[in-house]
């Protein structure tokens, strides 16, 4: 549906905005897409490790704790990329459609790609912080679907407030995903959102990593 209403727009009025700015930037699909599948790709991480009694065993392994957090994470990582590769062909195929080569920029698709890096990370990593803290793996997935949902429309509520050139405003831009995501679109990779999303991801790794050393010595 999202695509086809991308479409029907560039047929319909002739915009100077890439595709990526278009889908990223002022649609919907990617954080319906990005806030529903990042819990369902990381519920299991430890979850299920505990629902099968497997937990134990894997923290009796000559490994220690952020070796174990850094290796579910990683892993959750690569298979929401891996999820996300046909964007490109999608993309291609919607500059064929439309007949506008230069809606489709190479620096846009960068900062597309990077901004689903990151993005996506910061999201992961609280899908695995929620899964560290218990053994179902439905209250994980709906844990870390209502940080991601607080945490979407919290940078909505951001981008919405008139606080140009006001210290609070450039705070809460710095703070706001959404925001960062529109700048990623436009192809602009911007150093204080990279520092910020790596920040937000280790500290939600960082605490993955505590709850399981407490969990172990105990």
């Amino acid at each position: 549906i999202g695509l086809m209403d991308i479409v029907q727009r560039l047929n319909s009025d002739r915009t100077p905005s890439p595709i990526p700015e278009i889908f990223f930037a002022d649609g919907i699909v990617f954080w319906v897409t990005l806030i529903l599948t990042t819990p369902v790709i990381t519920m299991r991480t430890f979850a299920a490790e505990k629902a099968l009694g497997t937990y134990e065993a894997l923290m009796t392994t000559p490994v220690g704790e952020w070796q174990v957090v850094l290796a579910k994470f990683t892993g959750s990582l690569a298979f929401y990329l891996l999820s996300w590769a046909p964007l490109i062909g999608v993309l291609v195929v919607l500059r064929q459609v439309t007949h506008q080569p230069q809606l489709l920029d190479p620096w846009a698709m960068c900062g597309v790609l990077t901004g689903i890096a990151c993005i996506g990370s910061t999201f992961l990593s609280i899908g695995v912080f929620a899964s560290s803290l218990t053994r179902s793996q439905i209250i994980a997935a709906m844990t870390s679907l209502l940080i991601g949902i607080g945490l979407w429309t919290m940078s909505l509520r951001f981008s919405q407030t008139d606080t140009t050139g006001d210290r609070l405003g450039r705070l809460m831009d710095h703070l706001s995903v959404t925001h960062h995501m529109q700048d990623f679109a436009r192809g602009v990779i911007d150093g204080r959102a990279l520092v910020f999303h790596l920040s937000v991801t280790f500290f939600f790794l960082f605490l993955t990593q505590r709850v399981i050393e407490m969990r172990r010595w105990k």
